[in-house]
């Protein structure tokens, strides 16, 4: 197998009014937004308030990632853990993954709550926030 450059395009970033974030969207009540470049737009269809989202986003703050970071200790525990075992912004591949609540929906911006990333964080992707074991036609709460 070779290595092979995978290249991502933001959909759009995130706009937050604050300078230090949560280390976690489950510590969150930041409100923001996530603004859509109007090309996507569209893909926003059916995304409505109340909705939970997941947001891919690129942790383009972080330090170009080493094989000495496979083993970090995060800052609320005391002990060395894997990098694939927790939610460090220091990674091989610097994709964050945050759920957050849709507060708002307007033309191509998302008023949001739950956010863990910076002003300007680039965002990959979103997906529905879906709850197992709901049908596809359920709410997605």
């Amino acid at each position: 197998m070779t290595d092979k450059e995978i290249i991502f395009r933001p959909i759009g970033y995130v706009h937050v009014d604050v300078e230090k974030v949560p280390r976690h969207w489950t510590l969150s009540d930041v409100v923001g937004e996530l603004i859509i470049e109007p090309k996507y737009q569209e893909g926003l269809k059916d995304i409505k308030e109340g909705d939970r989202i997941i947001v891919l986003f690129h942790f383009h703050k972080s330090p170009p990632f080493d094989l000495k970071y496979l083993k970090q200790k995060p800052s609320h525990l005391n002990r060395l853990m894997g990098v694939f075992s927790i939610c460090s912004p220091i990674r091989p591949n610097p994709i964050g993954l945050s759920v957050l609540e849709v507060l708002e929906v307007n033309g191509n911006k998302l008023k949001v709550r739950g956010i863990d990333m910076y002003n300007g964080t680039p965002i990959i992707d979103i997906k529905p926030f879906v709850v197992p074991g709901a049908s596809e036609n359920s709410p997605r709460k």
